[in-house]
């Protein structure tokens, strides 16, 4: 009896230390592995955790875990010092902080093509895509796999095909106005998108890849169907995670591949709120988390953060400090992006820049209008109108962080039926959001939301009105009287989207160019406050939802 009790306690003994074995070979890890992750910095350099910040979370961490540190996109623009060094300050911190690993977002294009690849040539860091190509050839490596602890953890990069349209479209396009350079875009299906990305990962697992993480310029928005995160997961397998951006949220997610598979989504929002965490344990357990700062004061303030992270931002922020410092205007009112009063269920404001109309919204639009000296009309997308403004004094950051793409004045001749068209596509997406969403000067109309939009696309940009659908528009009046589709008008707006298809609006092809690129966006602005309105933005701006050049109607009412 004592032999099989014996033989018994030495079997369960020896299944424990396969057991352990098993947990301990289950990722080969001698440490857990975290991938800390930024998105959508948009210049952030010092907001929220900062450079500074990710520095100091990525030294703590590294002192008893491994850490790895990738970007999805999206940092080299959206503030002054990105504008004003067209990207070169960003990556200067980047290699700073010692990134492993980035894709680029829509926002990395910018400031041109040529611009982008100078800047991938100062970079520390290696950048990838699984489907940015010119002519079909891919640009990048599509993934990259580094060792830890002998494991070899594969990274691969997707960037949204929507950069076409919400970067600057001739970017992407030769002399000839042909797009040379794509993201394996199509017109609805999106199987380019998914058969490139589920080759990156079996070649990366052919290769020894015990993980397969997607650094991803994605997001979950309407108008990236059907390429959001959710369509690329569900339509692949052999991802364990997928690291996102474009959305600026903040979603947590485990979902199932198209295996029935669980897949950790992660995304960390933008302007340095959150650090994103995703954590493979020694057991092989993977989930994500973020490091969230929700001080009034960021990080590097708070907590006098010192080190080389915090000196490089010190460096590249000297020279333009002063500048930017400087007060050139006062409001008496505040201006608005986001909705002064409804709030999102988790308390953060409700952005409605891109669906409605603002007072921020109207000053600019009078701005182009204003500063055009002749223009009938004149637009400004609201994915252009970044930032609010409070009442108080104006200073030159103020209004730079507005409009920090540096698109400039232009002014067109076109037909009433091209304004009209215009319109439609500005108003597809509602009542979803659309960067492209115009904030209208010299004219007003009204906007059916309960009829299916008449738009149809394609690669993501206006193609045509399909005529047997009714249209969202009516009642267009230009300076009070009812818009001609046969005159001409003078429009004035941006380059990036009168010549650039920015947003998509491709209806302006073929049309007479007025003014080009005549004073950056951001001076427009400032000529018309510090110019027109004598320093003082008054009470004509007062009403945050605007001045009525909209309204929505209801075809049933």
């Amino acid at each position: 009896m004592k032999k099989i009790l014996y033989l018994m306690l030495s079997l369960m003994l020896l299944m424990g230390c396969v057991a352990a074995f098993a947990e301990e070979a289950a990722s080969g890890l001698q440490k857990d592995l975290v991938v800390l992750f930024t998105s959508d910095v948009h210049c952030g350099i010092d907001q929220g955790w900062g450079y500074a910040g990710l520095y100091a979370v990525k030294e703590g961490l590294s002192a008893k875990y491994n850490v790895l540190l990738v970007d999805d996109g999206d940092s080299i623009q959206g503030e002054p010092i990105g504008t004003m060094t067209r990207g070169e300050s960003l990556i200067k911190i980047m290699n700073t902080v010692g990134y492993d690993v980035a894709i680029p977002g829509n926002h990395e294009f910018d400031y041109g093509m040529d611009r982008f690849f100078e800047l991938v040539e100062m970079a520390n860091f290696p950048y990838i895509s699984c489907n940015f190509n010119k002519e079909g050839e891919m640009i990048f490596p599509p993934y990259l796999i580094k060792e830890v602890d002998g494991v070899k953890i594969a990274f691969v990069g997707v960037t949204t095909p929507t950069t076409l349209r919400s970067s600057t479209p001739t970017y992407f396009m030769n002399e000839k106005g042909e797009f040379i350079y794509g993201f394996l875009q199509d017109d609805s299906t999106g199987e380019k998108l998914y058969e490139a990305l589920q080759k990156s990962v079996d070649d990366a697992r052919a290769e020894g890849a015990t993980y397969v993480i997607v650094i991803a310029h994605l997001g979950d928005e309407a108008e990236c169907i059907p390429w959001t995160y959710a369509d690329v997961i569900s339509h692949t397998n052999g991802i364990d995670a997928l690291l996102d951006g474009h959305a600026h949220d903040t979603e947590q997610v485990v979902m199932k591949n198209k295996d029935g598979e669980d897949v950790v989504r992660s995304a960390c929002g933008t302007k340095f709120a959150h650090i994103g965490a995703l954590t493979i344990t020694t057991k092989g357990e993977i989930s994500s988390k973020l490091y969230s700062w929700n001080q009034d004061i960021p990080a590097p303030e708070m907590l006098n953060l010192q080190n080389p992270a915090a000196d490089a931002v010190r460096e590249e922020s000297e020279v333009l400090s002063a500048k930017l410092k400087e007060v050139v205007a006062a409001s008496t009112v505040d201006l608005i992006i986001n909705d002064p009063v409804a709030k999102m269920d988790d308390g953060r404001a409700v952005r409605i820049v891109r669906n409605t109309e603002t007072n921020l919204g109207d000053l600019c639009a009078d701005a182009y209008l204003d500063q055009s000296g002749d223009a009938d009309i004149a637009f400004v997308n609201g994915g252009g109108i970044r930032v609010a403004i409070p009442k108080g004094d104006i200073t030159l950051n103020d209004i730079l962080k507005v409009h920090p793409f540096g698109n400039s004045l232009t002014v067109i001749k076109v037909t009433g039926q091209q304004v009209l068209d215009a319109l439609e596509w500005s108003v597809h997406a509602m009542p979803g959001e659309f960067g492209g969403f115009n904030h209208v000067a010299g004219l007003t109309y009204e906007v059916d939301t309960t009829i299916p939009t008449p738009c149809v696309e394609k690669d993501s940009m206006f193609d045509h009105i399909d005529e047997t659908m009714e249209r969202r528009i009516r009642n267009v009046l230009v300076a009070g009287q009812p818009i001609d589709p046969n005159a001409s008008y003078k429009l004035a707006s941006h380059d990036y989207q009168l010549l650039n298809k920015g947003d998509g609006y491709t209806m302006y092809d073929g049309c007479e160019v007025l003014q080009e690129s005549v004073k950056l966006d951001n001076q427009v602005l400032i000529d018309y406050i510090t110019g027109t309105l004598n320093g003082v933005i008054g009470e004509e701006y007062e009403n945050p939802y605007g001045q009525g050049r909209f309204v929505t109607v209801n075809s049933a009412q």
